[in-house]
């Protein structure tokens, strides 16, 4: 049975198989290459850097114990240079802080040792789905000031009071449109899901983590926010005015 088109343009997706265990990478890739998903392995930092590098990858599944190398800073590494989605998987359901750091720092879902592959192939395409629907370009013109800092909608630019950039993976920018275009309105959590598509059904809190994530670029204290204040039992609200330009 195919796939359907996960991608765009007709094109075969990707995924990367970052695991040291060559048992469980031959199964995970015979698995999904029976439902026209092509794989790629990686055992540690080294080989998943080179696949990134000379590779079209779609998603990447990323084991958080890899020998003597830590997934976590693997995973720290791929957002700085990219916002591909990633799948982690944890040896034993007691690894929650790790799954918790792990969606901090960018994982979109996660999988707990050991799994059927067709959760886990279900999983993937989920995550594939999301992905293309966010990988949309805004072709809004124009773009929002508040507090100092600036966003440009053609460029997706954020720049800070200061002048620097920052950069936000697509959830993050998508989020900071949806408040930018209501300010100083309450927004349920449901609103933003359904607006931003940000980890669509997998985690009921996900929208929690991905405010963690935007609050952590925006703000000078983020334990204290000024810009994005939770509403408690309604969701959460931008707080400062925002000029449109």
């Amino acid at each position: 049975m195919s796939s359907p088109d996960l991608t765009g343009g007709g094109r075969q997706p990707c995924v990367l198989v970052v695991e040291d265990d060559p048992a469980l990478q031959r199964m995970i890739q015979n698995h999904f290459a029976d439902n026209n998903i092509r794989t790629l392995a990686a055992s540690g930092r080294d080989e998943m850097i080179r696949q990134l590098r000379t590779s079209e990858v779609n998603l990447v599944i990323l084991d958080l114990v890899l020998g003597q190398e830590n997934g976590l800073d693997l995973l720290r590494e791929i957002r700085l240079a990219s916002d591909v989605p990633v799948i982690i998987t944890t040896g034993t359901r007691r690894d929650e802080i790790d799954r918790i750091v792990g969606l901090e720092l960018g994982a979109d879902d996660y999988i707990t040792k050991p799994f059927n592959l067709r959760e886990l192939f279900a999983r993937v395409r989920a995550v594939l789905r999301r992905s293309k629907t966010m990988s949309f370009r805004d072709t809004g013109r124009g773009g929002y000031r508040f507090a100092g800092w600036r966003l440009d909608r053609r460029t997706r630019r954020l720049v800070d009071a200061d002048g620097a950039q920052v950069v936000l993976t697509r959830g993050e920018y998508a989020l900071l449109l949806a408040f930018l275009q209501a300010p100083q309105r309450p927004l349920t959590r449901e609103h933003l899901l359904q607006t931003t598509r940000v980890h669509g059904d997998v985690f009921d809190r996900s929208i929690d983590v991905q405010i963690l994530r935007l609050r952590r670029k925006l703000e000078k204290a983020p334990n204290a926010p000024q810009f994005i204040k939770t509403e408690r039992g309604v969701g959460y609200v931008f707080a400062v005015p925002v000029e449109s330009h």
